[in-house]
């Protein structure tokens, strides 16, 4: 049987200082069969002629060049550009270490998951661990509700599941991804414990407003997934403690 390709989107924007580390760890993957498809969103800087320069020498590399329109519009066009069987995603300023899609690959074949998912560090700019995120073994669209459980630099889905657009708007990667294990009925973390991928944590970063993304986190209960005041008021206190213990040095999430 042949290896699965999978189809690895990064969006890019103004990250000449950071994306080298992230595209690397991509195409130094044990798991060769994959494309990285790379969209510039409006960079100002050196990112274009970086990503020029990855595609010219490694034909799996795809360059593709957009005007400003967020990171959503980002992924969403990366997405109708991929080939793959399986999708995932990585930031240019976050990295994998060179075994992650094997190893969720493998995970995926032996336990028929359509979704999957793994531990992942949080790292300061200064390079210093701030904490590990070790998500539970398994989750469901229920489990969901109460934080995402599902990193999106760790996440990998089979296209059979059919693709969905990012929304854009306040944590359009949660939304995401609670379409994702909706329609799969369940996800799975890779067994192994260790971190898999490396989260950078920025000052003054959008998702570093907590009263804001508290907002977004209410509108998706409301607005988007339509649930009841009760519910939501109860999957809000979830989602206020799961926040709470993302910031440990070890951060075991039930």
């Amino acid at each position: 049987m042949d290896a699965p390709t999978v189809s690895v989107v990064m969006p890019v924007y103004n990250a000449q200082a950071t994306m080298r580390r992230s595209i690397d760890s991509v195409l130094q993957q044990s798991h060769a069969n994959l494309e990285l498809i790379l969209v510039n969103d409006g960079s100002r800087d050196g990112s274009p002629a970086i990503m020029d320069e990855y595609a010219a020498r490694d034909p799996r590399v795809v360059a593709i060049h957009q005007a400003n329109g967020g990171v959503a519009a980002a992924r969403n066009r990366g997405l109708q550009a991929a080939r793959g069987s399986h999708v995932a995603f990585l930031d240019s300023d976050d990295w994998w270490t060179h075994d992650k899609l094997a190893l969720q690959l493998e995970h995926m074949r032996r336990t028929g998951a359509r979704v999957c998912y793994a531990a992942y560090q949080r790292v300061g700019e200064d390079g210093r661990p701030l904490a590990t995120v070790l998500p539970p073994a398994r989750v469901d669209y229920a489990g969901m509700l109460y934080s995402n459980r599902i990193g999106n630099l760790t996440g990998i889905y089979e296209r059979s599941l059919g693709d969905v657009a990012f929304q854009k708007m306040g944590h359009e990667d949660y939304v995401f991804w609670l379409d994702r294990v909706r329609r799969a009925g369940h996800a799975e973390r890779v067994p192994d414990e260790r971190p898999l991928a490396y989260y950078l944590v920025r000052e003054g970063s959008v998702s570093s407003n907590k009263l804001r993304a508290a907002g977004w986190q209410w509108r998706i209960y409301r607005d988007i997934e339509s649930l009841p005041w009760l519910r939501s008021a109860w999957c809000m206190l979830h989602y206020i403690a799961h926040a709470l213990l993302k910031r440990r040095p070890v951060s075991r999430l039930a």
